[in-house]
């Protein structure tokens, strides 16, 4: 019985579940480009370019492995749009009546395969550490969903960076250690760069000819696209950076935009590495003596612990999760989200970085833009919607918790146990932003006043039935509580004059 393979951009992998189910001499692959998945949001160009010259390079290394590939370009002629209908018309074509997927990483997607007049099987994914299983039976019964605790049970299972049944070095978090704020300078190029070739050059003239209106900029493209570049790319990060990722993880340099980080989540997300093999070459690079322990055990957090976590919590919280608003948050998302037209330098400075790399750090995204929005009062929805389109390394499944559970707070709590929010203070210790912007941020009231000092004691008066008995948040209150009625008044009163201002769509 001939069978429909379904393989997906965020999918490039050569033993993703329904390929190793699949028979190479009954069963079609199916690959497509369709207007569907390349439209739901404003995704950046470069995020397009990178997930079709990829897909393109993968059905290609499939078709010299022997499999018959029926690829779906996105201006094919016959390209019906949507993936349900690129398989009705291959089955059309095969006379197949069955499809194996591997289960999408979005829920949008997940309904419409299930919706298909066709029979479709969709298999766990198996590349990730914990099954749906696991995590469901680590999280039923406990209170809190923290990830320290779940990321331990990965260290066990992995027997990553174990002594036996103990943690390398004593301690399983080395997170103390590794938030030192921005160096004077930074002696690491960043990630490697790579000239597209022809198959990736033709890739960047129909995305141009597409999309070439959507925010971002797609050249200069220099991101990899296959698994041996990607690979590449993973092996210069290790050895030339790795050693000081861990020290200025959090920093952040008007001047530099990667400092030492890998940039190889993109990469992961579309199956081009494999993050065990990630996770053990940057092991092997500590065993070796070529990087600390704090580095190394910060990086393979991320990937072990907080990967792991926020999609167990994704699948786990159902379709419904991206609609949370569990602060009721209702105003729009500032045009500035989009054109870096704002006096805030080190909001500018992320939004310029995310329309030229489609890129920025952890720490940008959850305490620049994210904070922001948060203090602000911005519908997460609509921060939600403008993470998923603009950053390369954004599919749902990943995006989704990161946002509106840990940067918005509209899950309500259940991944982070409070609200992550600072004033101007923060990104001033963690940068160098502060030192060239039109705000003051040692201004605390009036016109210089950093906005992020107003708006930090308008959120949480906002919020202080919800939050005044949070035990991590009650110092805050404390302080507020010691200041000078008029002091009080001038901040609640600047702070929403501020966002009067925003919402009038005039200049802040």
């Amino acid at each position: 019985m001939s069978r429909l393979i379904l393989i997906l951009g965020d999918q490039l992998t050569p033993d993703i579940a329904a390929l190793k189910e699949a028979d190479k001499a009954t069963d079609t692959i199916v690959m497509a480009e369709v207007a569907d998945e390349a439209t739901y949001v404003r995704h950046h160009p470069k995020k397009i370019a990178l997930i079709f010259a990829a897909m393109r390079k993968f059905a290609a290394r499939l078709r010299g492995d022997g499999w018959d590939v029926r690829y779906t370009e996105l201006d094919d002629t016959a390209n019906s749009g949507s993936i349900p209908g690129e398989l009705l018309r291959r089955a059309e074509e095969t006379g197949a009546t069955e499809v194996l997927a591997t289960e999408p990483g979005e829920w949008r997607l997940i309904q419409a395969l299930h919706d298909a007049p066709l029979k479709v099987i969709q298999l766990e994914d198996t590349r990730f550490v914990a099954s749906h299983k696991e995590f469901d039976d680590w999280a039923r019964g406990r209170k809190a969903l923290r990830m320290e605790y779940f990321y331990r049970e990965m260290r066990r299972k992995t027997g990553l960076l174990m002594a036996g049944t103990d943690p390398a070095g004593g301690k399983w978090n080395y997170d103390h250690d590794n938030r030192k704020p921005a160096p004077d300078s930074v002696d690491y190029g960043g990630p490697m760069q790579f000239t597209p070739d022809a198959t990736t050059e033709a890739v960047l003239d129909l995305v141009e000819a597409r999309f070439g209106n959507s925010f971002g900029n797609l050249r200069p493209f220099h991101y990899a696209t296959d698994a041996e570049e990607a690979r590449r790319q993973l092996t210069h990060w290790i050895k030339h950076a790795l050693p000081k990722f861990g020290d200025f993880q959090d920093a952040m340099l008007d001047g530099n935009r990667f400092l030492y980080h890998s940039v190889i989540s993109p990469y992961i997300h579309l199956g081009l590495l494999d993050p065990l093999e990630v996770c053990q070459a940057a092991e092997e690079a500590w065993r070796e003596g070529a990087a600390p322990l704090n580095a190394v055990e910060g990086f393979i957090r991320q990937i072990i612990g907080w990967r792991e976590y926020v999609r167990g919590i994704y699948y786990r919280e159902g379709p419904g999760y991206t609609r949370r608003n569990a602060l009721n948050h209702q105003r729009k998302l500032p045009d500035f989200y989009w054109t870096a037209d704002t006096d805030m330098r080190c909001v500018a400075k992320t939004v310029e970085q995310t329309r030229d790399e489609a890129y920025a750090h952890h720490i940008q995204r959850l305490m620049v833009t994210g904070n922001f929005a948060l203090l602000a009062g911005i519908d997460p929805s609509e921060v939600h919607e403008w993470y998923l389109a603009v950053y390369l390394d954004a599919f749902e499944w990943v995006e989704a918790p990161n946002v509106i559970g840990m940067s918005q707070f509209a899950d309500g709590g259940v991944i982070a146990s409070k609200p992550y929010v600072s004033s101007g203070s923060y990104i001033d210790r963690m940068s160098d932003h502060c030192g060239h912007c039109a705000y003051s941020v040692k201004a605390k009231t009036g016109k210089n006043a950093c906005p992020f000092n107003l708006l930090y004691w308008n959120f949480l008066i906002r919020h202080r039935e919800r939050f005044s008995k949070n035990p991590r948040m009650g110092q805050m209150y404390a302080t507020w509580d010691r200041m000078k009625d008029d002091r009080k008044e001038t901040v609640l009163r600047e702070a929403e004059a501020f966002l009067d201002r925003m919402g009038k769509g005039e200049r802040v």
